[in-house]
């Protein structure tokens, strides 16, 4: 019965898998981000289904490409590569990208129906992704440990490394 029900559900053309960690979205004095997984090209349309509902406009890579970037390009979405270590800190050259990024999508967007979002990811969301948007929460104003705290309420648990918080 159990492989009846399991042929008949995948062959529904309407069912849609929901990725196996959904994104968190955090937001904090307008500015938008998702926290995802690395996508893979097998499971890159069920994430640009997410990146579509939330209007992500920017994918930002903090680990190795694990897909290719055309079919995001494709749907307007740009890419960028800013790669550091997997529980380090980001080098000063990837703060200062990363916070350019966000005065170029969020500065002075009031007007706009549907808000620009940013999405980040490293291989887990864990650690590199999340510090970036901590980054950004503190930059906004937000002390430091209340960013960390606010995106581990969302995220996971450990959403950053204690590497990585000092």
């Amino acid at each position: 019965m159990f492989i009846a029900k399991v042929a008949k559900w995948s062959s529904t053309s309407q069912f849609t898998r929901p990725l196996i960690n959904p994104p968190t979205y955090i937001e904090h004095k307008g500015k938008r981000f998702l926290i995802v997984d690395a996508p893979s090209n097998n499971n890159l349309p069920l994430y640009i289904q997410e990146f579509e509902r939330w209007n992500v406009t920017d994918v930002v890579r903090c680990c190795e490409a694990t897909y290719s970037r055309k079919p995001l390009t494709a749907k307007g979405i740009e890419v960028h590569d800013w790669v550091f270590g997997d529980g380090e800190a980001p080098p000063s050259h990837v703060v200062d990208v990363w916070l350019m990024l966000i005065d170029e999508r969020f500065g002075n967007k009031e007007s706009e129906e549907q808000k620009p979002c940013i999405a980040t990811h490293c291989v887990a969301g864990l650690g590199r992704a999340p510090v970036l948007v901590a980054i950004a929460l503190i930059e906004d104003g937000m002390p430091p440990l209340d960013a960390v705290a606010y995106i581990r309420e969302r995220r996971r648990e450990r959403s950053t490394t204690s590497t990585q918080v000092h």
